[in-house]
């Protein structure tokens, strides 16, 4: 059972909440589940409903969602959990980020919450029945920000308004700018330019001069820098201040004790009546050129996602009997004949029902060879026809479609947390009060200590401290690099179901791989078919082959297409039975037949010692023997090869390249394995195992402590995807693997395997370097900003340079994530 995130308990009047329950059939049922979770400390009383599928609970005072369900799946049922996405607008630091999550998990019902500053959306798991996404942005508008439910997160819609801020924050800078230009030039030339001074004094005058710069500042920060009071104001009454709260404070300070020394000077002490309206001016146009330049930033790590919608092609030219139709790609239904032409789109999956094409898959596979398809080919929608025509049946559209589930799938990974986040979860939560505590000790320390006129010293040490220390870079710093990381990776054909899987994979020692489909081609062929001599040989091939033909497993597909070859009838068969890992069996013309491993005849007491030698030969050769028995007598052995893809040896040595030990883990004879691990240069072999036992494999290359992953491809693989440290599927397998594992390769190939671990390694790398420069930069910069080096040398940090500091600082770590999008495969 996997353990539930813990959450937050809040305390609330004791209303019944409502569970939904997976997986009760009767009263037993009921008593048991309803047992559970009376047994929950806390819980007034539980009333279970199996017509409904509900439970209804009643807490005597807090309410803790997480220990019912977990009561629930104690008691071998599931909890209805929906997750829900919503866009936020409004979140502009590490801190936001904080502060939406724990507003989110104090809603009973809320199992999950988990926000991402780049992509700006949250996603929540709740119990259904115990809230609702309407409750959800409610919370999160409590908290000062706004929130819609997603529908498509890489939708237009998203993409429109990303596009108005944009133009929203270029149109406030440009304002800003042009209002700031003059009054730094007036103050700061008067400074440091004598003739400019001589000159204001001359036209303007002194007090004059002072009106205009309170005119401009004033029309900057309650004009353009308008956004940051908005935010910054409320959440400071809530005490919750984040980075819009450290402008307004810095900003305000500055401002507000300019307007004292320009109206009421003999308010200030002595030798203290000085103004800085430049610095309030200059933060708020350069804090605004940050927010310009990250929002542009943030639109380009979404490209990937952009880039895969544009895949999709918008018409299709589907048959209405008489004549192709030209129809929007949305009406489309399965079962629709499409045809395609040289050069367009293939709008949705399907398998072709007539002519023949090579279509460039590399959106898919990241392949740039094109493929040959013809007849019962599979096409996905989204590839590119080149220079043939035909015409294919839809199997799959909308949602189902591949490439629809891949952009799902990027989606997800993309807004997922890494482990290395919790770190930054963790400082982020405390780090703008300690800002801010940090600036008033700053204030007090220069009133107390400072020289004259220390009153000035400490408010402008103060404002630098509270402008310098944002947390922007800290929020952007992991998200944007799995943005563009996970983005990239889909480009390669590498697609990461769970983003937790980027870390994970960066960390693997061990590459356990399944043999069949992964190592090989996974499309046997028989090689070998030799009859005991009370049999003939046309005879048991084609009841051999009649018999697998029911068979989904590849080996079967061999036989058969042997017994096609040769000609052979398919006949009827009764009292099919398939058992995993050892093999089929079946009445096939009165005749009961056992197809399979030695292991399936030795459990029936059939001796296959009169093939030992040959099963030896064939073992030596790298194939696969198995046994026919008929009527309980020995009457075949078959030899199957599969042969090794032409990417594996090169793969297996890229994979020893990077330092990885290689094991197979496959159930095929040791003799077979072996002459393949040693062709191959594979480093671990465990031949002979049923689906359960690649899990106990899998399990003891991990006894010492080691990180294992495991690839594979089939539906007994799925197991020994969930047991490794991270699991990575081929894209040419079956959809339960699909499922199981943490990393889908689409190409089929285990070069997919080095490029992703070479991946995941830049990406972490990239992350490093984010959060080095992030916390480098507020650890070293701050006691600067404060004023530290003020004894040693006569330092100051002008609170100028360090709103611009701050804003590049965020440009900073998104310029580096956006490195990403330049990674090339080896």
């Amino acid at each position: 059972m996997t353990a539930l995130p813990q959450i937050e308990k809040s305390n609330v009047s004791p209303i019944p909440t409502e569970f939904g329950i997976e997986g009760m059939s009767c009263a037993s049922c009921v008593v048991r589940v309803e047992k559970a979770i009376k047994a929950v400390r806390g819980v007034d009383a539980a009333s279970v409903n199996l017509a409904t599928e509900r439970a209804t609970v009643t807490f005597k005072d807090a309410v803790d969602t997480v220990a019912v369900l977990q009561a629930i799946e104690g008691a071998g049922y599931e909890a209805k959990l929906q997750t829900q996405e919503l866009l936020i607008e409004g979140m502009t630091c590490a801190s936001c980020v904080s502060r939406v999550e724990r507003a989110l998990k104090a809603i009973p019902g809320v199992t999950e919450a988990n926000v991402n500053l780049a992509t700006e959306k949250a996603t929540v798991r709740f119990v259904s029945a115990a809230t609702s996404a309407e409750e959800l942005s409610a919370a999160i508008r409590n908290a000062g920000y706004e929130a819609k439910v997603a529908v498509n997160v890489a939708s237009d819609d998203q993409d429109a308004r990303r596009d108005v801020e944009i133009r929203s924050l270029g149109r406030q800078l440009l304002l800003s700018a042009a209002l700031t230009l003059p009054l730094f030039i007036v103050e700061m030339g008067s400074h440091f330019i004598p003739g400019v001074h001589a000159f204001i004094m001359d036209t303007i005058g002194m007090n004059e001069s002072l009106y205009v710069q309170f005119v401009l500042a004033t029309i900057v920060l309650f004009g353009p820098g308008l956004r940051f009071f908005r935010k910054g104001v409320p959440n400071l009454l809530r005490w919750a201040p984040d980075m819009n709260s450290l402008v307004v404070l810095g900003t305000s300070a500055a401002w507000a004790y300019s307007v004292v020394a320009t109206f009421a000077p003999t308010a200030l002490p002595a030798g203290t009546v000085n103004v800085y309206y430049e610095a309030a001016a200059v933060i708020v146009t350069l804090i605004l050129l940050g927010r310009y330049l990250e929002a542009r930033a943030k639109g380009k790590t979404s490209q990937a996602i952009k880039r895969l919608l544009g895949l999709q092609a918008k018409t299709a030219f589907v048959d209405r009997g008489d004549e192709f139709v030209e129809i929007q790609i949305s009406d489309v239904i399965v079962g629709d004949v499409i045809r395609i032409r040289p050069g367009e789109k293939v709008p949705v999956d399907g398998i072709v029902v007539s002519g023949g094409s090579y279509v460039d898959e590399a959106m898919i596979t990241g392949e740039p060879v094109p493929v040959l398809k013809s007849e019962d080919s599979e096409v996905v929608g989204g590839t590119i026809n080149k220079t043939g025509s035909f015409t294919f049946r839809a199997t799959k559209v909308g949602s189902d479609t591949l490439l629809a589930q891949i952009i799902k799938m990027v989606e997800a990974a993309q807004g997922s947390k890494l482990p290395i986040q919790t770190l930054v979860d963790k400082v982020t939560g405390w780090f703008v009060p300690a800002v801010i505590l940090a600036a008033a000790l700053t204030f007090g320390a220069w009133m107390l200590l400072g020289p004259s006129p220390a009153l000035s010293f400490a408010l402008v040490n103060a404002v630098a401290v509270l402008i310098i220390a944002c947390p922007c870079a800290m929020g952007l710093a992991t998200p944007t690099s799995i943005m563009v990381g996970t983005g990239r990776a889909a480009e390669l054909g590498i697609l990461f179901r769970k983003g937790e899987a980027l870390q994970s994979l960066r960390e693997i020692e061990i590459i356990a791989i399944d043999k069949t489909g992964t190592l090989t081609k996974g499309k046997p062929e028989l090689t070998d078919f030799r009859v005991s001599q009370a049999f003939d040989h046309d005879a048991v091939l084609s009841w051999v082959a009649s018999l697998e033909a029911l068979s989904e497993h590849p080996i079967a597909e061999a036989i058969v297409a042997a017994g096609k070859a040769n000609g052979l009838p398919t006949l009827e068969v009764s009292a099919f039975e398939a058992t995993p890992g050892f093999g089929v069996s079946g009445i096939v013309a009165g005749h009961k037949v056992l197809v399979g491993a030695d292991r399936a005849l030795v459990r029936e007491g059939i001796s296959v010692t009169s093939f030992a030698s040959m099963a030896a030969d064939l073992g030596r050769e790298g194939k696969s023997p198995l046994y026919a028995a008929v009527d309980g007598q020995l009457a075949a052995i078959i030899a199957v090869s599969d042969p090794i893809k032409e990417t594996t040896p090169a793969a297996i040595a890229a994979l020893h390249a990077q330092g990885l030990k290689v094991a197979m883990i496959t159930g095929d004879n040791r003799r077979t394995a072996e002459a393949i691990a040693a062709k191959l240069g594979i480093d671990h072999v465990v031949a002979e195992v049923l689906p359960d036992g690649k899990v106990e494999a899998v399990k003891q290359l991990r006894k010492n402590g080691q990180k294992v992953a495991f690839i594979g491809d089939g539906i007994n693989d799925a197991p020994a995807l969930s047991e490794a440290d991270v699991g990575l599927a081929v894209g040419t397998g079956t959809d339960i693997a699909i499922e199981s594992a943490d990393v889908v390769l689409m190409s089929g190939d285990l070069t997919g395997v080095v490029r992703a671990i070479a991946l995941s390694r830049t990406t972490i790398q990239n992350i490093k370097q984010n959060l080095f420069w992030a916390f480098a930069y507020n650890v070293s910069l701050v006691p600067v900003a404060a004023g530290v080096l003020y004894p040693v040398n006569g330092t100051l940090l002008s609170p100028i340079f360090a709103a611009g500091a701050m804003a590049m600082s965020s440009v900073f770590v998104l310029g580096n994530a956006l490195r990403l999008r330049r990674y090339q495969a080896n």
